[in-house]
């Protein structure tokens, strides 16, 4: 039986419709971190946390009929869209499946490569996730994780709007154990695990007028308002008033909007005894 859901960010259908989105956005740097492991013809990979598509498309052209690729997903909701987007794009190598990323079922050492993209940053005991992917992985195989230090967007001239509202989002989530700033820690995290030969690709990109993901902070920010004001770490009037003051600052053109950084990292299982 599958607990009930932490996932920081929720499901509103806004939400979903961002995250296919994302997967567009996204497949650069997705693109160079397979390159970088080496994914190839033939290879059994699983995906932790795909939502409705995430890499799923970008694993199965590298695979290729020979190969295998799992998606593993706790929102039955999101099972059922990636599970259209597999029969849509006719990906017959992909399956997707719905289950805990902490717990799977899944065979031991069953895959070559495990990865996950902006998972471990939204939701509680990330350890337990990546040791799930570990125990995945054959012996020499690899794990990939894309994370985000969320707390490190910005933008200039600054805006004390994007300043509260990143701290408003922070403080939400450390009061349901989700750390935020992880993406740094995530190096540490894999060695951790027993990952070895780790390796670090840290990214930042520049969101100009009219990109998807220019106002990705006020996304979150509707995202989490509930939780927020739940928690009572704001009041509703002043939330929208800073959400109105920073829409229109990243309106104004003139604004320089930077991604938070972004964090890359692989390593290998340890081989056996």
């Amino acid at each position: 039986m599958i607990e009930a859901d932490p996932y920081f960010l929720g499901y509103r259908q806004a939400e979903q419709d961002r995250l296919g989105r994302q997967a567009q956005e996204l497949a650069a740097d997705s693109n160079w971190l397979f390159d970088h492991v080496g994914v190839s013809a033939g290879w059994r990979v699983v995906e932790i946390g795909c939502g409705p598509q995430g890499c799923l498309g970008l694993l199965a052209g590298r695979v290729g009929a020979t190969g295998r690729v799992v998606g593993v997903e706790r929102s039955v909701e999101q099972v059922e869209r990636a599970r259209s987007f597999v029969a849509d794009g006719h990906l017959a190598n992909v399956e997707v499946l719905h289950g805990d990323g902490r717990r799977t079922g899944l065979p031991e050492q069953s895959f070559d490569f495990a990865t996950a993209r902006l998972v471990l940053v939204n939701v509680p005991q990330p350890e337990d996730l990546l040791q799930e992917m570990v125990r995945l992985v054959r012996p020499g195989g690899i794990v990939a994780l894309h994370e985000a230090e969320s707390s490190t967007q910005r933008c200039d001239p600054p805006h004390h709007a994007q300043t509260r509202l990143l701290e408003l989002l922070n403080a939400s989530a450390e009061l349901d154990q989700i750390d935020r700033t992880i993406g740094s820690k995530v190096p540490r995290l894999m060695r951790n695990a027993g990952l070895t030969d780790i390796r670090v690709h840290p990214c930042v990109h520049a969101y100009p007028k009219g990109h998807g993901r220019r106002m990705l902070l006020l996304d979150f920010v509707e995202n989490a308002r509930t939780r927020m004001l739940r928690q009572q770490l704001i009041g509703d009037a002043e939330l929208n008033e800073l959400t109105a003051l920073l829409k229109c600052h990243l309106e104004d053109p003139e604004t320089l909007v930077l991604s938070s950084v972004f964090v890359q990292a692989w390593g290998l299982t340890p081989d056996q005894p």
